[in-house]
């Protein structure tokens, strides 16, 4: 799956799609001295490269709260990842001090699984000053994997590239408007119970007072 970058600017741009009642945790936003975040969309293959530069501004103050947003972690709760009910993901990480001004670049990496192996999807690699990533558009129902690899700076450039510790987020989409339905079938549903109620009482009502005429005693005849 790969969405083209001027539709991921775009996306990214847009008002936050949830409100919550609390702003994003400290230590999630990016720093005030980061106004735009660069990164590359990969094609896929291994042997792919190049990608066009694009720029994103940082989510700043989001916002996410149930049922319409739902927050997964890594292990190492370094990232994590918050589903909207819109179908769209939002990556944050944040890293040490000490260890952010050794970074040049995050490497994102995404996989989702198919029924008997995983297939690989979006390819990004992002500037040190990055701290979110936006997927507008993952499918319902598939089990994503997100992995995120700090590059570390190389003093030789004709060394072999070393990695940080890469920290790995899954999570699957809930199918969209499900929730939704549930709550109209159930609100129909009752709806439907307190009419059958109601037809019911009327229909016994009607049987025992109009359906049966009301029939006197006989009087006892008199002798003469």
């Amino acid at each position: 799956m790969r969405a083209p970058p001027l539709l991921l600017l775009l996306a990214a741009c847009a008002p936050p799609p949830c409100a919550a009642a609390a702003p994003t945790p400290p230590g999630w936003e990016p720093a005030a001295d980061a106004p735009w975040c660069p990164y590359k969309v990969l094609p896929e293959g291994p042997e792919a490269g190049g990608g066009r530069l694009c720029f994103r501004s940082p989510a700043r103050g989001f916002r996410c709260q149930a049922p319409g947003c739902a927050v997964h972690a890594s292990a190492g709760h370094l990232l994590r990842a918050s589903v909207l009910r819109n179908r769209s993901v939002l990556l944050q990480w944040r890293l040490p001090p000490a260890e952010a001004r050794r970074v040049r670049a995050f490497a994102l990496n995404c996989s989702w699984r198919g029924a008997y192996t995983r297939f690989p999807c979006e390819r990004v690699l992002l500037g040190a000053s990055c701290r979110d990533y936006l997927l507008p558009d993952v499918h319902d129902g598939v089990r994503y994997r997100l992995c995120l690899q700090p590059l570390p700076l190389r003093a030789d450039p004709a060394a072999p590239e070393s990695s940080g510790p890469t920290e790995c987020v899954e999570f699957a989409a809930e199918p969209a408007g499900m929730r939704e339905i549930v709550v109209a079938m159930t609100a129909v549903g009752g709806s439907i119970c307190v009419m059958l109620v109601v037809i019911c009482l009327l229909v016994a009502y009607i049987t025992e007072n109009l359906m049966h005429p009301a029939f006197g005693r006989p009087g006892l005849r008199r002798q003469p």
